[in-house]
């Protein structure tokens, strides 16, 4: 595919996957119009970037199918102003869209071969409001927070109270996916008002990705 087919291609998943399914942030369909996934892609999933399916990159972590992406971004309800934290941060496709909504992005990744890329596409792109570390995902990273926002879009099986003592004390605001089986996730917002959380039913995820497999050192609270 050529650029004006990868655009054309880009048009239309925002007009027949995401503004049908109330993805309706203007924002973000900007976003999801402008930005190249196939930039952040190797070159044999080109082809099915703006497709309706997962795309794996790595140990069953990749990027899920635009509409959830956007789904989540939109719940995530992220302004200007916020201090996001990406746990998972992969190539860094969702990293850029999503700095291109607040105002400081920290980005979590520990896979080697993905850090590489994924900080040699926010150089290429020249994005100035992400930083980016090498870091254990089930720690987070105490050393930026509080954060606005922690944004985790590959399912976990649960999260550490760890990372929502990571939130802002008032109002901030976990996104994350609840693995409920091999094949089937529930995606979730927690917000946090001082050391009170409440936590929101999104949306059903189908897909076998998972951020991490060690389950020993977490606790969800239902």
């Amino acid at each position: 595919m050529n650029d004006i087919e990868f655009q054309n291609a880009r048009d239309m998943m925002v007009t027949n996957q995401l503004r049908p399914n109330k993805i309706n942030d203007l924002l973000i369909l900007d976003l999801f119009r402008k930005i190249k996934k196939e930039t952040f892609l190797d070159e044999k999933d080109k082809g099915i970037a703006y497709s309706d399916l997962d795309i794996e990159l790595i140990d069953n972590r990749g990027y899920l199918k635009n509409l959830h992406l956007a789904q989540l971004i939109q719940n995530s309800q992220i302004k200007k102003e916020h201090k996001v934290l990406h746990i998972g941060g992969l190539t860094g496709y969702v990293s850029t869209i999503i700095s291109g909504i607040c105002s400081e992005l920290t980005v979590l990744e520990n896979k080697n071969s993905l850090l590489e890329q994924l900080e040699k596409n926010i150089k290429y792109l020249k994005i100035e409001n992400i930083e980016i570390y090498n870091q254990n995902f089930q720690n987070g990273f105490h050393q930026k927070s509080p954060y606005d926002i922690i944004f985790i879009d590959n399912p976990i099986q649960k999260v550490s109270d760890s990372i929502k003592e990571q939130l802002n004390s008032d109002q901030g605001m976990l996104i994350m996916i609840k693995k409920i089986n091999e094949n089937f996730s529930h995606a979730y917002k927690i917000i946090r008002d001082q050391n009170n959380y409440t936590e929101e039913y999104l949306f059903d995820i189908f897909t076998n990705f998972e951020l991490y497999k060690d389950k020993k050192d977490f606790i969800f609270n239902d």
